[in-house]
């Protein structure tokens, strides 16, 4: 079970997110960092334990408001030897072809920022893509026909539960479960819900490869000695 934390960036910090209403996010507090400066809280994270890779949402980008690439490339050098996987909304082949080349990090896409397949479709070799699939309730975000051929899927995928993220309610097992059914050897990654390490475990009894985490960290019902103990 790999462990990924999360950051949300909007506006040139982290902010702490609630069940994907992303008007409603308020810049974080945390005891893991002295201010909500992207680098400050990514060396709180890890100084909890020396996760492998970090999750980064571009808010901003992914609304077509600006982007936060300075905070991208702060987080890139003042972090070494850890992994950035970036969501920033990337839809287009000349985009994701310059940001793949720039080398700051793997690239996630998001269904919902999607027009059609083809993207997913034609990047679905390469292993820096991560595709992850967005749902809001019951509502698949994002073109139908993403979900509709797992066979296109990039061999990471990460299963989004927006109204979960922030809440405390628990990963979404059953649609976690759908969703490896359909695609026999990728690697699933559960987000949105997580709250502890039984959550954690039982996601591994699932077999799901790993889970992206904020809240729990932030909150330190999973600390050094729950990290451990996995």
């Amino acid at each position: 079970m790999e462990i990924i934390p999360v950051l949300d960036l909007k506006g040139g910090v982290v902010v702490r997110a609630r069940m994907g209403e992303r008007h409603l996010y308020a810049p974080i507090a945390t005891p893991l960092a002295a201010t909500s400066d992207p680098l400050d809280v990514a060396r709180g994270l890890l100084a909890v334990h020396p996760f492998a890779t970090l999750y980064v949402a571009d808010l901003d980008a992914i609304e077509g408001r600006g982007d936060n690439g300075a905070a991208l490339r702060q987080i890139r050098l003042g972090c070494p030897g850890v992994s950035l996987w970036v969501d920033n909304g990337i839809a287009a082949a000349a985009a994701a072809a310059r940001w793949l080349n720039a080398g700051i990090g793997s690239l996630v896409l998001g269904s919902e920022t999607q027009s059609d397949a083809s993207l997913v479709r034609s990047l679905s070799g390469d292993d820096r893509i991560i595709l992850s699939l967005d749902f809001r309730g019951a509502a698949f975000q994002g073109p139908s026909d993403i979900l509709d051929t797992p066979s296109a899927w990039p061999a990471q995928v990460i299963t989004m539960t927006l109204a979960r993220v922030g809440s405390g309610a628990g990963p979404d097992l059953h649609r976690l479960a759908a969703i490896r059914r359909i695609a026999p050897g990728r690697r699933i990654y559960a987000a949105g819900g997580v709250r502890d390490a039984a959550d954690l475990a039982a996601l591994a009894h699932a077999g799901i490869a790993g889970a992206l985490v904020a809240t729990a960290l932030h909150d330190g019902r999973l600390g050094r000695a729950e990290i451990a103990a996995l």
